[in-house]
């Protein structure tokens, strides 16, 4: 296809997106602050487009909204609103979206309060909660590009299951999510939609892919949101973003529906999760509502484990994993990490350091394992519209090297991602450790363009632990993390390690970003990890555990 054939096609995406957006809700251009403007996290306040009450209801976390609906002092239709003006002004902002869906959501809304008036009760534990959704989940009767040009006119024909379940639930749906062209970026852009931005840093990615869902939760457009992940998809943008975001043990939540161009490749499992702009405890209510449905029992690749309940407990251990050996984390990060150790040892939790094991070993496994074909069917897709690809699309599809994978070079690479399992499980008992501290990313966030490295979160992925994100209740911060006559003298271990560092050039590159902590547990234990990660929640930032 020619250039313009391309275009063409691909304003198809953006007129969805134009024709979708409720006019009546869009600040006026002259009342949007400049480009120049980095943090805009307190714009909704400032703009009057919501009132006080509407402010407040953004302000809450799902749990909240859902307690606050049951006893009847708030209606859905409201709630609702609330977060589809704040979308609004979202989008204008970072340009997080890529399709509203008001009416709908509105008429949803309105259907459960009146189920509400009539019964007494709530549909079920989501009741009248709004749902970010990514944009590669399916819709029934929606476009479901998956950032690819030659995917716009696709249309899915069922809702994924996922969202069949939440829906059950009592969940709405009212925004579509942006995400990076092949998936796998770290940052969020794509031909169609474009550039997503970072609400605490318009400098800085979101992240990605699910980096349209970052933005959602980081300016809170809803309480929840739905992420996938196969290399830091989820955990990034939350940690990017100042949010919770969860990687589930693969095979525990429902992938039917959800659309990419690797169908099939089992290598290294993606995975559906959760992200929440206020509390670990909304990840933990959006995996009960969808495991108490028992979605095993529509998609057969999953594993029969209903959601347990775990209590949270202090009599654990928790090992801090400072370095991954291969890259150093930039200033802010080993502050938030030693921030986060001395409030846990003072409450008495037991706190040991983590050496971690073979983690270059680990990556290119998984680097090797993403692309076997290499990245053929990717290519295959920008060929098909001729559209170009993106930089860090470029970036990933080099993982390959070029090189095509045979049955047996793929099956050697996966005997050694089991050995490489069983070896790391095998060193958490030896060494007695229950769940690992760390980074989720070297830098706070990165800058537009230059998200390079994943080891950090797609280390879990090729292990297939369940890993949570959440803020450390630090930002970067002027003269606390400026670079010390230490760090000065520090020698990069390879070139890898010299290319990140050197991205610190001093803490005003990431101005007012927050920084986030990543805790990993066992595999298959995910209620663990959650529990694990609200008590060190509660300890690092005084987030009170409700009962469960």
């Amino acid at each position: 296809m020619s250039l313009q054939t391309w275009e063409t096609k691909a304003q198809k995406g953006r007129d969805i997106l134009e024709n979708s957006i409720p006019k009546q809700w869009l600040l006026p251009a002259d009342k949007l602050p400049p480009a120049t403007q980095k943090n805009v996290t307190d714009l909704p306040r400032q703009s009057g487009l919501l009132n006080e009450r509407e402010l407040s209801i953004t302000d809450m976390s799902a749990t909240a909204l859902v307690a606050e609906m049951g006893k009847g002092s708030l209606t859905a239709e409201e709630v609702v609103v609330a977060f589809l003006k704040r979308a609004v002004l979202g989008h204008q902002l970072l340009n997080f979206a890529t399709e509203f869906m008001a009416d709908e959501a509105i008429a949803r809304a309105k259907k459960l309060d009146a189920y509400y008036q009539k019964m007494g009760k709530l549909v079920g534990p989501l009741h009248g909660v709004p749902i970010s959704v990514k944009e590669h989940v399916g819709l029934k009767n929606r476009t479901c590009n998956t950032g690819y040009v030659s995917w716009i006119d696709k249309v899915t024909s069922e809702d994924a299951l996922l969202l069949q379940l939440l829906a059950n639930a009592g969940g709405i749906f009212h925004v579509r999510t942006n995400q990076p062209q092949s998936l796998m970026h770290l940052c969020c852009s794509n031909n169609i939609t474009g550039q997503t931005l970072n609400p605490h840093n318009r400098e800085l990615t979101p992240g990605g892919s699910s980096g349209g869902e970052g933005a959602s939760m980081g300016f809170r457009c809803a309480p929840l949101g739905i992420g996938t992940d196969i290399g830091g998809s989820i955990r990034c943008p939350a940690a990017f973003c100042g949010v919770y975001g969860f990687r589930p043990t693969a095979l525990r939540n429902p992938l039917v529906g959800i659309k990419v161009a690797a169908a099939g490749q089992e290598s290294i499992h993606g995975v559906v999760g959760p992200l929440a702009s206020s509390s670990l405890e909304d990840l933990e209510l959006f995996q009960r509502a969808v495991l108490d449905q028992e979605p095993w029992d529509v998609d057969t690749s999953l594993v029969p484990i209903p959601w347990k309940k775990v209590i949270p407990s202090r009599d654990i251990t928790i090992a801090i994993m400072w370095d991954d050996g291969c890259v150093r984390p930039h200033p802010p990060i080993t502050r938030a990490l030693r921030h986060a150790r001395d409030k846990l040892v003072a409450v008495g939790i037991k706190v040991v350091d983590w050496e971690p094991y073979k983690h270059g070993h680990g990556w290119e496994i998984i680097s090797a394992l993403y692309y076997p074909d290499a990245a053929t069917l990717q290519h295959k897709q920008l060929q098909a519209s001729g559209e170009p690809a993106c930089p860090l699309s470029e970036w990933s599809f080099s993982y390959s090297k070029g090189k095509t994978l045979t049955h047996a070079e793929t099956w050697a690479l996966q005997e050694e991602r089991d050995i490489y399992r069983d070896e790391y499980h095998a060193l958490l008992k030896r060494r007695g450790v229950d769940f690992i501290l760390s980074p989720a990313y070297p830098a706070p966030a990165a800058v537009l363009g230059e998200s390079h490295y994943w080891s950090y979160t797609a280390i879990w992925n090729v292990l297939d632990l369940p890993a949570a994100v959440f803020p450390s209740g630090l930002a970067v911060d002027s003269e606390l993390d400026i670079l010390t006559a230490q760090d000065a003298k520090y020698i990069p271990r390879s070139e890898v390690d010299e290319r990140e560092w050197k991205k610190y050039q001093g803490p005003d590159r990431y101005e007012k970003a927050p920084i986030a902590l990543q805790i990993a547990g066992r595999h298959f234990k995910d209620e663990e990890t959650l529990a694990a990660a609200r008590v060190v929640d509660e300890v690092v930032n005084g987030v009170k555990i409700s009962n469960l």
